[in-house]
């Protein structure tokens, strides 16, 4: 543990089985592993599948965790978590019980063939984007230097995607914008 306090940005998606069910137990799961200083949620988005499209829709949402865990760490914890919940990766883009994503981490540039931080692919997608600019419009995205907020509006129209729950709650209370 580094001992500095971390900004995390995580996309979290679904579209098997409980979608909400299993975006809830990915988020308590996370924060027990990450021990976060603080957290916050974005509402749930209901989403249109991106690339393979003969699927059902996704539910979508964004989380920021202030933690004292490394980059490596997060990583680690976000793929354990999937596997747990059973995500299995056989078809790229294909329909999955849990999806987490590493968007951001603080400002760092990372490019290794297991971890790309920023996603690659965030700065094109309303369903990380819309989320994402929920909790931090002024976020800028490391390699772009555009707002978050900015580049959702880009991609706004796109991806079919819409708020399908502003607050969702579980067993230790509610989470929200």
């Amino acid at each position: 543990m580094s001992g500095t306090v971390h900004s995390v940005y995580l996309g979290l998606g679904s579209n098997l089985g409980d979608r909400e069910g299993f975006l809830l137990r990915a988020l308590n799961r996370m924060t027990d592993r990450l021990r976060p200083v603080s957290r916050r949620v974005s509402s749930l988005y209901e989403t249109e599948p991106v690339g393979w499209t003969d699927q059902p829709r996704f539910l979508n949402a964004c989380v920021c965790f202030k933690t004292t865990q490394t980059v490596e760490e997060v990583h680690a914890a976000a793929r354990e978590v999937e596997r747990e919940l059973g995500r299995v990766r056989l078809l790229r883009w294909g329909p999955r019980t849990i999806d987490i994503d590493l968007l951001l981490f603080d400002d760092l540039v990372v490019e290794t063939p297991e971890l790309q931080i920023p996603h690659p692919r965030m700065h094109l997608r309303a369903f990380v984007l819309v989320p994402l600019a929920e909790l931090a419009p002024d976020l800028v995205h490391p390699i772009i230097g555009e707002r978050v907020a900015t580049l959702a509006e880009k991609v706004g129209g796109r991806g079919g995607i819409r708020r399908w729950k502003a607050v969702w709650e579980d067993e230790s209370g509610h989470f929200g914008n």
